[in-house]
């Protein structure tokens, strides 16, 4: 299979693939760490100036008629399952992500710009009550410049599902993705929109590190920040945002659960809960890194979700076929989760499956004999790790599960009246019944309580027009109102 040709792709800027000023990019191989390819990167400098070309060709694409940038959705999404083939090896190979999982990348670009071609089309306002002779009006308006700050986990998929419906509204965008996944998270994004037929300028890939993610945070032209990564570089991100009055949109990280109820169907509970924890190697920002289980069916729910994790193929899913779990994204996280679960088991945790590296990967791991206060229950993990914890009442539970700052994603399982009256108590932007952790889909609107996010700021054209628009009050009156003019001297006091 053809991988789509990047050549020295560098700094796309109006139009053109300019070099970069910046430092050279080794892109690696997960699985292996070998480079791929080396890129340029953007200066700084250059970071500024395409702010300010995006800022001069926004004007004319926020002009376009609706139905213009609802054609350049359109065929971005086409190309986008029009080059499947060649995108795909990409997202395997720098992302150490499966070929479903890499397929599922593909479907999502797909569908965030299809669902994102019907926004310049739907109302962009209301007509309003007033008191005034005139007619009074409230309308979305383009905010200006947005920057998508995107992550290394889902590149495609967490990079587009904001670039898209930016653009739609009216918007140009400045996207830095991760250093990691500069390719299939950056160039692959603009060479579509480039073939899609969207104006020089309006969508400009910046690659880079921590200098080019603050320059397109701080640039004067841009009035809207969206960024998915971790809470310590978000929480950094918003200050920035809010000391220059910007607004920032932060999907950050999460210490999601897997609630199985008592009674619930303990293999059909453990079958979710692996998908949830083990699902591109756990680095999702959704993946379940707690598992409660009533006291009754623990030993049940760890046998059978052991017996999952020791059957699931590990290795290089670009070089091997059949492989389900990949490699960690690169050395610092995998020693950082063996880290977490290696302290664990030195504080008393029993290990039932995994526990270990492999090459570059870290086997699917199952724990049990974890305490609230471990690390391994309280952090985030971003490894294929599913720590369980055993509880005895329903009010236990949902302290535990309320008990994290994190609030991102629950899932409760088993019967569904018993799951409705816990997911009323639950603190956290998404809730599934009889259902895992991990979802997203381009029409429901996604976010995070607590430190994982600031709000629903994806999916569903309610959250897109919020997140990247402005509202306007317009009124208007037929001629100009009379408004009394004092005459003479008006006195001082009195």
């Amino acid at each position: 299979m053809d991988m789509l040709q990047v050549e020295e792709w560098a700094v796309p800027r109006g139009g053109i693939w300019t070099d970069g000023d910046g430092e050279p990019l080794p892109v690696r191989e997960a699985a292996t760490g070998e480079v791929i390819i080396t890129l340029a990167t953007a200066s700084v400098a250059q970071a500024e100036e395409a702010a300010r070309t995006a800022a001069r060709a926004q004007r004319d694409w926020a002009a376009l008629p609706p139905s213009a940038r609802a054609a350049v959705l359109r065929r971005a999404s086409e190309l986008f399952a029009q080059h499947s083939d060649r995108i795909t090896p990409w997202i395997v190979r720098e992302s150490g992500g499966t070929w479903a999982k890499a397929g599922t990348e593909i479907l999502a670009a797909v569908s965030e710009c299809a669902e994102a071609s019907a926004l310049p089309t739907l109302p962009q306002g209301d007509t309003l009550a007033t008191n005034k002779q005139r007619w009074s009006f409230s309308r979305r308006v383009p905010a200006g410049v947005v920057s998508v700050i995107a992550p290394f986990n889902y590149p495609l998929t967490l990079a587009i599902r904001s670039v898209a419906p930016a653009l739609a509204v009216g918007n140009a965008v400045l996207l830095k993705p991760d250093p990691r996944t500069t390719v299939c998270g950056g160039a692959v994004i603009q060479r579509i929109f480039d073939e899609a037929g969207l104006p020089a300028g309006v969508l400009q890939v910046l690659p880079g590190g921590a200098e080019i993610g603050a320059a397109v945070v701080s640039a004067p032209e841009v009035r809207i920040i969206s960024f998915t990564g971790s809470t310590a570089a978000g929480i950094k991100v918003g200050e920035a945002a809010a000391r220059q009055m910007k607004r920032a949109h932060l999907e950050l990280g999460g210490n999601n659960a897997v609630l199985v109820l008592p009674g619930a169907d303990t293999a059909a509970a453990a079958a979710a809960g692996a998908f949830a924890s083990f699902l591109h190697q756990g680095q999702i920002c959704q993946a379940a890194g707690r598992h409660l289980v009533h006291v009754s069916q623990v030993e049940d729910y760890l046998a059978e979700l052991a017996r999952i994790a020791k059957s699931l193929m590990v290795g290089d899913p670009w070089r091997q076929e059949g492989v389900q779990i990949g490699p960690v994204i690169d050395e610092r996280q995998l020693a950082a989760v063996e880290a977490l679960v290696d302290g664990a088991v030195a504080a008393g945790a029993r290990v039932h499956a995994g526990g270990r590296t492999d090459g570059r990967a870290y086997l699917p791991t199952v724990l049990s004999g974890v305490e609230p206060g471990m690390p391994v229950w309280r952090d985030e993990i971003f490894g294929p790790v599913a720590p369980v914890l055993a509880y005895e009442t329903l009010d236990e539970a949902v302290e535990l599960v309320n008990a994290s700052p994190y609030g991102l994603s629950v899932a409760v399982l088993g019967d569904a009246g018993t799951a409705m009256s816990v997911a009323d108590r639950i603190h956290s932007g998404v809730v599934h019944i009889n259902e895992q952790t991990v979802g997203d889909e381009a029409t429901a609107p996604f976010g995070g309580m607590g430190t994982s996010g600031n709000g629903a700021r994806f999916g569903g054209p309610e959250a897109n027009f919020e997140a990247f628009t402005e509202t306007q009050w317009v009124t208007v009156r037929p001629t100009i109102e009379t408004y009394a003019v004092p005459s003479g001297r008006a006195p001082l006091n009195g």
